[in-house]
């Protein structure tokens, strides 16, 4: 009996983070229309602390996505959906970051050709993982999940 309260709770955990990450993921969505409007002193800092703060959030809620898919009993194309979901959040974040520092190291090792055109293919690869993939592979994690959750409830009520 307890096992199956526990069981129940994970589940409870897994599926309240998995919709936190699509809301910030639908807010981040909307805030990027709002980076491009002009805005002027306190506005402009409320905006770009409101993308930054939802960036990490989505990155941490991402990670915690992972360890509870990976600890709950939920198994098959349910777990392979909900870790992609995760991995491709945590995936943008730190293909941001690490594209940014590529970026950085490019410009910085310009006198040294080899080093230059390193740094620019691992630039533009982490740009490939954050911008396309991250999110393609999150919508399909998503979609999947949704379906399959859904499928779920379908069984129990039968």
């Amino acid at each position: 009996m307890r096992k199956k309260i526990k069981k129940q709770k994970n589940l409870r955990k897994l599926k309240i983070t998995f919709y936190a990450l699509i809301i910030i993921f639908i807010l981040i969505m909307a805030n990027m229309f709002f980076l491009g409007m002009e805005f002027q002193g306190i506005a402009r800092s409320i905006v770009i602390f409101l993308t930054f703060s939802s960036w990490i959030l989505f990155f941490l809620l991402g990670i915690v996505l992972i360890i509870l898919a990976v600890r709950s009993k939920v198994k098959g194309k349910l777990k392979i959906f909900l870790m992609l979901t995760g991995i491709s959040s945590t995936a943008f974040f730190i293909g941001v970051v690490f594209h940014n520092v590529f970026y950085a190291l490019a410009i910085i090792f310009e006198g040294i050709t080899i080093l230059k055109y390193l740094m620019e293919a691992l630039h533009v690869i982490f740009f490939f993982v954050s911008v396309p993939i991250s999110p393609i592979g999150f919508l399909v994690g998503v979609i999947g999940s949704i379906i399959l959750f859904k499928r779920g409830k379908k069984k129990k009520r039968k």
